[in-house]
């Protein structure tokens, strides 16, 4: 096992274990948590750990007084087709709302330190302050490495899914998932464009739906797509992936909540298991934040940043300067992971 400081031991022994899944090292069944820990020199806990990970990502599952079992095929990312199974339950919608005695902190400072500099109009793609951040924030703690231009700040989701549907094109052809969220398709509408549907079934969308589009552009919400729930599994992903791959397509990678997820490590994205450029990625700070805080921020591959500047460049920015500070002090500060650390905590034991 490759033994880096910087990770703890869990997760060394989970990216080992998956890079040898998916290499086909591990096929059926792997070996008992007390049988891994005495093979590695490593605690139970730490293999449990590992394993637990694993399950939650799809590629293994444990079977009662039977182990562990790998679920997780290669070939699964190349399916020739396969019916539309049951979703799960449609969810409700929720929002855990950060502390507002530290976010009221948080505004105090920004106003002592900035002072009259919060009035002024904020850059066309937002502070160098927030992008900045959040840069920082997504390579720490997402896997996501960018430079802070690649970063584009909008009032919220609904905003930069126009400003994307602006800068692609409406002529390019557009799906989306079948359920998703409502809004996605009236802002698709609203600039002309009738998405194609695609079925989701219960690890994401459906394989013959998927590989029958014509789309150019597929968008996902891979983590519990709303109002489902639906979370793709590790092989579904690879398989969106290989999807995008192809000449001319790409995938809008909507991230809706998945900092949240009671996993021990955040979820994967799109945009960081891809080195081809063919992923966008969009989240928003109205789940993790308050729905008052009404920012959002696309992050570009490099090879489209040229296209947006100069289709949709010209945009001014909506976000007020005094609330992208807020933002960029809460990451730079530790509150905000310190915030998603203890909703995660909370819904694990929630889970138990």
């Amino acid at each position: 096992m490759n033994k880096k400081k910087e990770k703890s031991a869990y997760l060394r022994l989970y990216e080992t274990l998956r890079q040898g899944i998916e290499r086909g090292d591990y096929t059926q069944k792997l070996p008992s948590k007390r049988e891994m820990a005495k093979k590695i020199g490593v605690s139970v806990v730490t293999v449990e750990h590992a394993y637990a990970l694993l399950a939650d990502e799809g590629f293994i599952t444990a079977r009662e007084k039977s182990g562990y079992f790998v679920t997780y095929r290669a070939q699964d990312s190349f399916p020739v087709g396969g019916e539309v199974l049951p979703v799960p339950p449609a969810r409700k919608e929720t929002a855990e709302h950060f502390p507002f005695t530290v976010l009221a902190r948080t505004m105090r400072r920004v106003l002592t330190d900035y002072g009259e500099a919060i009035l002024r109009k904020p850059p066309r793609h937002g502070t160098a302050e927030l992008r900045g951040a959040i840069a920082r924030y997504l390579s720490r703690s997402r896997d996501i490495h960018v430079q802070s231009d690649q970063i584009w700040v909008g009032s919220g989701a609904e905003a930069l899914y126009g400003l994307i549907l602006q800068a692609l094109g409406q002529a390019r052809r557009y799906a989306i998932e079948d359920p998703s969220y409502a809004k996605i398709a009236q802002v698709y509408q609203a600039y002309g464009v009738e998405p194609a549907r695609l079925k989701l079934a219960e690890n994401g969308i459906s394989s013959q739906a998927l590989n029958g589009c014509q789309a150019d552009i597929l968008h996902v919400s891979p983590y519990r797509s709303y109002p489902s729930g639906v979370t793709a599994s590790a092989a579904k992903k690879k398989e969106y992936l290989q999807w995008a791959s192809l000449p001319g397509r790409l995938l809008i990678e909507d991230d809706f909540e998945s900092e949240f997820a009671a996993s021990l490590k955040p979820v994967d994205a799109l945009f960081a298991l891809t080195e081809k450029e063919n992923v966008l990625y969009l989240n928003t700070f109205s789940q993790t934040i308050a729905p008052s805080f009404r920012t959002g921020y696309l992050v570009l591959p490099p090879r489209l940043a040229k296209r947006f500047e100069d289709t949709v460049g010209f945009y001014s920015c909506t976000v007020p300067t005094f609330e992208q500070l807020v933002l960029a002090q809460l990451l730079d500060g530790g509150d905000f992971e310190r915030h998603l650390n203890r909703v995660r905590r909370k819904r694990r034991k929630a889970e138990q």
